[in-house]
């Protein structure tokens, strides 16, 4: 008689003896992918989507189809209408607080001047480079521990126009949003933190005491 194609007939093992000939099997076709879409949510880390579609179905037992949907990390530092996203998705990037008398000692005060301020932290994750530092110009890294409350202070060198704030002290960031810092000094320190409170100077002690740079 006849020979069906059904696949089943490998499991019930009543496949017709030239089944192989008649029906070989067909893998699944899908297409290329799609470009890349944007972001899926602008102003934070999220994901951006491409897609494929299936041309030709899988028959007689051939290749399954391929995922039809790929992901990938982005950041859009950019809103839907064009405006520039607030500094929370910005890094950090801070130092130890006793290069502030050096740079105190170097700038130029006048009565324009804004008076700077202090953003108080709570770390969340570090990278082992920190605690494991071997170079003395970054040995403060060494001091910092996860779940530590730290002060970083914005000074007038560091202010940016025009909002007048540091770049990376979270202004605008969701309650209890990670934040993310890099050590000035040493690459393979970094991590992340939750910001807490703005205080018009920093209250910490001077062992957890840093700056904006």
């Amino acid at each position: 008689g006849p020979c069906y194609c059904d696949q089943a007939c490998a499991r019930t093992l009543d496949c017709c003896h030239d089944y192989a000939q008649a029906c070989p099997g067909i893998p699944c076709v899908v297409s290329q992918w799609s470009a890349w879409s944007g972001c899926a949510e602008p102003c934070k880390t999220t994901y951006r989507v491409r897609t494929r579609h299936i041309i030709q179905e899988p028959r007689n037992g051939g290749e399954a189809c391929p995922a039809l949907e790929e992901r990938a990390g982005c950041v859009e530092y950019w809103t839907r209408q064009g405006a520039e996203c607030q500094q929370s998705l910005i890094p950090a990037l801070i130092t130890t607080g006793k290069f502030g008398k050096a740079r105190k000692k170097r700038a130029v005060a006048d009565d324009s001047e804004k008076a700077g301020y202090c953003v108080e932290f709570q770390l969340v994750a570090l990278t082992p480079g920190c605690v494991h530092s071997q170079h003395s110009s970054s040995g403060w890294t060494r001091s910092l521990r996860e779940g530590l409350r730290v002060c970083v202070e914005c000074q007038h060198p560091a202010l940016q126009p025009p909002r007048q704030h540091c770049h990376g002290d979270g202004t605008g960031s969701q309650q209890n949003q990670l934040l993310h810092w890099q050590a000035v000094g040493n690459h393979r320190c970094k991590g992340t933190w939750r910001r807490i409170r703005q205080l018009d100077t920093c209250s910490c002690p001077s062992v957890h005491s840093f700056l904006f740079i």
